[in-house]
């Protein structure tokens, strides 16, 4: 994985369990990372952990002015940006008759239109390289449903399709576009899930545990390398056998 070394890349969500992980993998294998969040503290200590890292601090959710971030991350970067990794989003859970259109729209605007824009003005920077990855996480949900989670299960399961499209478009300009859709991932989250609810999530998971953030973050890291070049418009699930596609 040699190949990572200095390579330009940009982290959303990077505070939390699992894009803590991806920020950690990528920066033991050289590359140049800009890491962000909503929360300044979170990416302070994360910088403390990580000193070679970039932080910026930007909320996914004003889409008006994801250009503009990422203009400010790509100079940020030393001016040229090779992968993205796109792993912020929310979650507003509630039955369907229960959910409000509010609560509907927030989550397809942040975990899929704002996706989207963050594709697309990163597309443009890579069409300058001529080479370019983008890595958009999922989740298994997104291909299994899940009660409860409409909205977020829509905005993911699109995801998959929208990244299929824009592989189509670019693929023939070097730029990759894959998804990793992560089962139960111990975290915090998951932490606070009452015990008869992770028993029985977990007898659903051939490997009859939950995975962990260096899972997806090893995911990650074959993406974001050249030893994926061949690999586009992808899936890769990470979910210890709980969704077979």
């Amino acid at each position: 994985m040699k190949d990572l070394n200095k390579k330009n890349v940009i982290v959303t969500g990077a505070t939390g369990g699992i894009g803590n992980s991806i920020v950690k993998k990528l920066d033991d294998f050289g590359a140049n990372i800009l890491a962000s969040g909503t929360k300044l503290e979170k990416l302070q200590e994360l910088k403390k952990n990580f000193k070679n890292i970039k932080i910026l601090k930007f909320d996914i959710s004003q889409s008006d002015k994801i250009e503009e971030f990422i203009e400010n991350a790509t100079k940020e970067l030393g001016g040229s940006l090779d992968c993205l990794v796109n792993n912020a989003g929310i979650t507003q859970d509630n039955l369907a008759i229960r959910m409000s259109l509010d609560d509907w729209q927030k989550v397809i605007n942040v975990n899929l239109t704002s996706t989207f824009l963050m594709c697309k003005f990163s597309i443009k920077k890579m069409l300058k390289n001529k080479s370019g990855k983008i890595i958009n996480i999922t989740s298994v949900v997104g291909h299994t449903g899940n009660i409860g989670q409409a909205n977020y299960t829509a905005s993911k399961a699109a995801i998959v399709a929208m990244s299929k499209s824009l592989a189509i478009e670019y693929g023939k300009k070097n730029i990759n576009i894959n998804c990793i859709s992560p089962g139960f991932i111990k975290t915090d989250m998951t932490d606070k899930m009452d015990n008869k609810f992770k028993e029985a999530i977990i007898s659903r998971i051939p490997a009859g545990r939950f995975g962990v953030p260096d899972d997806i973050a090893n995911a990650v890291l074959f993406l974001a390398s050249t030893q994926s070049n061949y690999v586009n418009g992808e899936t890769l699930h990470v979910n210890g056998g709980m969704y077979m596609a």
